[in-house]
């Protein structure tokens, strides 16, 4: 009877089994395109009228719109840290925008997607701007990326001379080689990288957001048959925008011509994913690294390098045709570290051993019913600092007080210490609501405070960029800072 009753048990648990398996999706391939200080408002699934974004509309009718998507820092290196690793910056001791002449970069030793992932059987690629260490042992190849195109850091920086050169670099723009052995730099005159060589210099910024794509849609061919994971770091539309013949349209702003050539590529790489026969097996997440540097973040408050929405909410959509539901929105909080936790679970693979921030989304991305924000506070530590918990943003600091945030300017900025508002009933955060709700500050604060402790009682290193020896400077061209020669100036 007894060996009955386990024969009964292990019958049902291996039933039981099969249907949670069937429940759960085959794993993905993966495409993660991240946008360059596009902001909110520049899309039209999120009421743009100019620029046109024909493709990202149509994404988002046959996928989920996010409207309350976060990532984890209003500048370059420290998102894209939070992105790939599913940590807070500030855990892993990364700067906020990493610069050709910073000494760190991502500690090799983190769990990137692409480590998770290539530990699962993934193919994996990086196409487009890094900006996590342009050196060994930070460059995409040493972070689980079988292979990497593109240019190391922003557009608007300058080579380190210690990068490799390829023996078949092209050189433009009346450069030599002898040039670039004295070290030569400029600003807005960047590499262009395969794997671990400079290819080109300067890199043809007119033609980057065409050959990314071109490069994505050869990996993606390529890779049709095994799981692959494609990460698509769009330089543009960072400044100094540039645009490809086909989008320079004078009648238009730059600003414009580079998002519509970035609306271009997402329709190119969804138009490969169907030809190849794959959508029903591939997940793209679209969104932005921060807020509009010169385009629109409106509705929100603020733009790029802030921690009011406008800074830190993005444009962001999931699209996985018969897995993602069509047409449909989402307005819980999410952020780019729940991606890493998310694809652990949709892709068989493991959590990193070290403690990671972000939690499971796919609840969210599936529309389970019911489904709420995995994060009962988000907290950012980035500049002055805030959180966001359900309908309330908090802010523990006075309007107009914000070091280092660029602030929008008020007419009549509160005078109470703290701010906080309800971003349903006031999305541009115009109105603050703290003297009325002190039991939220009161939460909210103490949120805070309890994070902060908890990241500086556990940073983890970076790692040492590693530079061969003799390399010449890699300052910037000019030497120091402008704003550092006026306050040297000033003191004499």
């Amino acid at each position: 009877m007894k060996s009955l009753i386990t024969l009964f048990a292990a019958t049902l648990a291996f039933s039981l089994g099969l249907a949670h398996a069937a429940d759960k999706p085959p794993r993905p391939n993966v495409v993660l395109i991240f946008i360059d200080d596009m902001g909110y408002g520049d899309v039209g699934f999120n009421g743009a009228t100019v620029p046109k974004t024909p493709n990202l509309d149509q994404m988002a009718t046959e996928g989920m719109k996010f409207t309350d998507f976060y990532v984890g820092c209003a500048v370059c290196s420290g998102s894209r840290t939070a992105l790939m690793t599913g940590c807070h910056y500030q855990r892993l001791s990364m700067a906020p925008v990493l610069f050709p002449n910073s000494k760190q970069g991502l500690h090799p030793d983190e769990v990137t997607l692409a480590d998770m992932l290539k530990a699962t059987g993934y193919d994996t690629a990086c196409i487009g701007k890094w900006h996590l260490g342009h050196l060994p042992p930070c460059l995409p190849t040493y972070q689980g990326f079988d292979s990497y195109y593109g240019i190391p850091y922003s557009n608007d920086m300058w080579i380190d001379p210690a990068n490799q050169l390829a023996s078949d670099i092209v050189i433009r723009e009346g450069i030599s080689l002898e040039d670039m052995k004295a070290g030569h730099k400029g600003k807005n005159v960047v590499p262009l990288i395969r794997n671990e060589e400079v290819i080109e210099y300067p890199a043809d910024q007119n033609t980057l957001t065409k050959r990314y794509t071109e490069e994505a849609i050869r990996f993606i061919t390529e890779k049709r048959d095994n799981p692959f994971f494609l990460y698509l770091p769009h330089t543009m539309v960072h400044l100094p925008l540039a645009v490809s013949e086909a989008f320079n349209n004078p009648d238009k702003a730059m600003i414009t011509n580079a998002i519509e050539e970035v609306d271009w590529s997402v329709g190119e790489i969804l138009k490969t994913i169907k030809s190849a026969g794959i959508a029903d097996n591939t997940l793209v997440i679209f969104t932005s690294d921060n807020g509009a540097a010169v385009g629109s973040s409106l509705p929100l408050r603020a733009k790029k390098g802030s921690v009011y929405d406008g800074g830190i909410r993005e444009p962001t959509l999931m699209w996985w045709p018969g897995k993602i539901p069509a047409g449909a929105v989402c307005s819980e909080v999410a952020a780019s570290i729940d991606v890493m936790p998310t694809l652990v679970g949709l892709c068989d693979g493991k959590l990193p051993e070290r403690k990671i921030d972000g939690l499971d989304m796919w609840p969210l991305m599936s529309g389970a019913e019911g489904a709420k924000s995995p994060h009962e506070a988000y907290v950012l530590m980035h500049g002055p600092g805030t959180v966001r918990s359900g309908k309330w943003k908090f802010y523990p600091w006075q309007e107009g007080k914000g070091k280092g945030s660029w602030e929008t300017k008020v007419k009549d900025p509160s005078p109470e210490p703290v701010q906080l508002y309800d971003t349903v009933a006031d999305i541009g955060e115009t109105t603050n609501v703290s003297a009325q709700h002190p039991d939220v500050v009161k939460r909210l604060q103490a949120a805070y405070d309890a994070h902060i402790t908890e990241i500086q009682a556990n940073r983890r290193p970076t790692a040492d960029l590693i530079r061969p020896e003799g390399a010449l400077s890699p300052e910037r061209p000019g030497g120091d800072k402008p704003k550092a020669k006026a306050k040297a100036k000033a003191k004499k």
